[in-house]
Formats: structure tokens, C-alpha cells, sequence
């Protein structure tokens, strides 16, 4: 479905678009595609005066501030190397953009993004990143129940699991808000003012 609406206090939430998760193999956008889409989304919203929210995803070296609990997963080991928690260069460097930082999937557990969003008269979250069932998913969840209107703009979003990305944007996605493409996004940005 394509994006009606943007409210006039939108804002893009980037998700852990960052240095050390741009190597990982990325399914079914590369990550610099997803990058370059959401370089443009954030082109376009900070010259309509809107706000960017860079979120990123950071833990202890001696992952002593992970999210506890036993999971059937293997829990990633070792120490991650020097800046892997760092915007890409891309997104990075506007004084202007908001950036939070979690250590958990969602980007508003545990951290002041909600306070940041409400302070500034948000209503609607445009959400793009990776991954799209973990992060962006967990992210989504949160802003519907939040009360926040939550867009995805799909192709700016990417998984390491093909199966999981199409789960989260054709079966939950729709039931949290509207999808679209960066381009939806962009023309209905476009017509708002």
C-alpha cells in the first residue's frame, strides 16, 4: 500500500544504521542501498525542518549491559571492533539530528527517545534500518504503542533473513501502521506543505 499521510510533526527514526553492521550479509536490500534510500529520507525531512533520529545500538566490551536471559540463540562472544557502534558517514555529522542509543532491540526501551519525540510535537514516526525484524520491527511495535502513526518505508529496511524481512512487512507492518517505498515517502512529504 502506498503512505497516505505524513503529519506535519513527523519525524524519521533511523535504526542502527551503523558502521559495524554494514558488512553483514543483507537480504533483500544490500545495506548500501538501504543506507543511500535513508540518506535521501534524511536529506528531505531535515531540509522540511523535520527531525532525524539516528538510533544505535552500543554495549559494554565485557557485554556487561546486554539485555540478560537464556535464548535458543548463541549469544554473539568477543569484543567487537573500535567504532562498529558509530553512525555510518553517511547519516553522521548534522548537528541538528537526534541520536539515541539503546542496547536493546527497540529503540525506545531503556532509552529517552519518547521524551525527545513528544518534546518536539511528533505524532508520526517514519521508521528505516536494519534489521527489519529485530530492530526496526521491535522499534515499530513500540511507537504504535506509544501512539505514534508508524510509516515503514520497506526498501529502506533490510534483514538477514529474507523469510523474516517479508514476515515482518507483510504480516505485521501493516498491522502497526502504513507502508511505502522511499519514494511514497518522499512525494507524500513533498505534498504535505
Amino acid at each position: 500500500m502506498p503512505v497516505t499521510v505524513l503529519d506535519p510533526t513527523s519525524a524519521l527514526v533511523v535504526v542502527d544504521l551503523q558502521k559495524g553492521l554494514m558488512g553483514v550479509p543483507a537480504t533483500p536490500h544490500s545495506t548500501a542501498d538501504v543506507v543511500e534510500r535513508t540518506a535521501r529520507l534524511a536529506d528531505a525531512f531535515r531540509t522540511e525542518g523535520l527531525p532525524v533520529v539516528l538510533v544505535r545500538v552500543t554495549y559494554a566490551a565485557d557485554g556487561a549491559d546486554k539485555a540478560p536471559g537464556r535464548t535458543d540463540a548463541p549469544q554473539r562472544g568477543g569484543t567487537p571492533p573500535e567504532g562498529w557502534d558509530e553512525v555510518v558517514d553517511m547519516l553522521a555529522g548534522h548537528p541538528g539530528d537526534i541520536v539515541v542509543t539503546k542496547r536493546n532491540w527497540s529503540a525506545f526501551y531503556g532509552t529517552d527517545l519518547d521524551l525527545q519525540l513528544r518534546r518536539r510535537g511528533v505524532t508520526q514516526v517514519v521508521l528505516t534500518g536494519v534489521a527489519t525484524s529485530i530492530g526496526v520491527e521491535s522499534t515499530a511495535r513500540a511507537a504504535h504503542e506509544h501512539g505514534y502513526h508508524v510509516t515503514l518505508a520497506t526498501d529502506a529496511m533490510t534483514d538477514l533473513d529474507d523469510e523474516a524481512h517479508r514476515g515482518s512487512v507483510e504480516r505485521i507492518f501493516p498491522r502497526l501502521g502504513e507502508t511505502g517505498s522511499t519514494d511514497d515517502v518522499l512525494k507524500t512529504l513533498a505534498r504535505r506543505g
